[in-house]
């Protein structure tokens, strides 16, 4: 399976009690820099690159990224409507006609920009939300961001793109709209109604464990739906958005998705494990290496198991014979 990384781990590391970072050292680093350190550390180990637009990748540095990444691609494009205050209170969703409009603006012109260097489109609609109750009048901003989305679907599908969703519950905004795989199957099956077919699900793995959403079971759910598009590898402690490594923990939770992603063939269209990781004070290139690594020796593992006598324990939820094998795989 090929992989991809998103570039935002090799940034400043900036967080609200440190706004500077804790890796100030490479604040004033261009993109194509990042690409560069990137490539020289990881090598093949990565296939593909994924940026925020226009934030990270634009028309203004492409021809230089695009000399840094070499024999590398561009994988994903993902929306930067989160890094402008003006969307603070919201984009797509935004009560303000004139700030909404502006988000959907920027939302097409991504779009374009994604179709233009042959990519997938991420939304993560982590500003689309509200921090308090009595705030948000929840059926017309519900109406207005389904109508956006349905926008970006249409105008992706036009030309190409598949638009790939992303729940998160919580932050930036405190209560994101599309906060769980169910409100995001909400959000894809409304746009099917419309005839729009091109949108499929990212499972960021800490976003799900921070939701209590077994890795393995949305997985089998989103693949049997012909919806499992993209997923972002990372792990955490289950209640913050850490985007620590691959398996640092959550060990045994990953372990089941990497056998449940060979079980629906996950890869053999061109889907990729991305990784979206933020080394907060840890050396970037190794965090990333070894995040590769532990997903190699994960899925390993998983490559392992009695896939038959699997079955057989499960048709009888026999939780004992599963661990068995499950060790017997490890090397118990």
């Amino acid at each position: 399976m090929k992989t991809s990384l998103g570039i935002w781990a090799f940034g400043s590391m900036v967080t609200r009690f440190v706004p500077g970072g804790y890796q100030p050292q490479w604040a004033g680093e261009t993109t194509a820099g990042k690409v560069a350190r990137a490539i020289e550390g990881l090598g093949d180990l990565v296939d593909g690159y994924e940026f925020h637009y226009p934030q990270e990748l634009s028309q203004d540095n492409l021809d230089a990224v695009r000399a840094a990444l070499g024999a590398h691609d561009v994988y994903c494009v993902a929306s930067g409507m989160h890094l402008d205050p003006l969307f603070g209170t919201g984009g797509l969703s935004s009560p303000d006609d004139r700030v909404r409009d502006e988000g959907i603006r920027r939302t097409l012109d991504a779009v374009d920009f994604t179709a233009e260097v042959g990519a997938h489109f991420i939304i993560w609609p982590g500003i689309e939300g509200y921090n308090y109750p009595f705030q948000t009048p929840y059926k017309d901003s519900w109406a207005r961001f389904l109508d956006a989305i349905g926008q970006a679907a249409q105008h992706a599908r036009e030309r190409g793109v598949t638009i790939f969703l992303e729940h998160k519950n919580s932050e930036p905004a405190m209560k994101i709209f599309m906060r769980n795989v169910g409100m995001t199957l909400h959000v894809i099956h409304t746009l099917r109604r419309q005839g729009l077919d091109n949108v499929k699900v990212n499972m960021d793995w800490q976003h799900l464990i921070m939701n209590g959403e077994n890795l393995a079971e949305y997985a089998a759910l989103l693949a049997a739906e012909g919806l499992l598009g993209h997923q972002h590898a990372n792990s955490g402690w289950g209640t913050f958005d850490d985007d620590n490594m691959v398996g640092a923990t959550a060990f045994m939770e990953t372990l089941e998705l990497a056998l449940e992603l060979r079980r629906v063939g996950y890869g053999s269209d061109g889907e990729r494990l991305g990784f979206d990781l933020y080394p907060y004070t840890e050396d970037q290139v190794g965090a990333v290496r070894r995040s590769v690594l532990q997903w190699r020796f994960i899925d390993s593992v998983a490559g392992r198991i009695d896939e038959a006598a699997l079955r057989e324990a499960q048709q009888a939820k026999d939780a004992v014979r599963a661990y068995e094998l499950v060790y017997a795989a490890l090397g118990a």
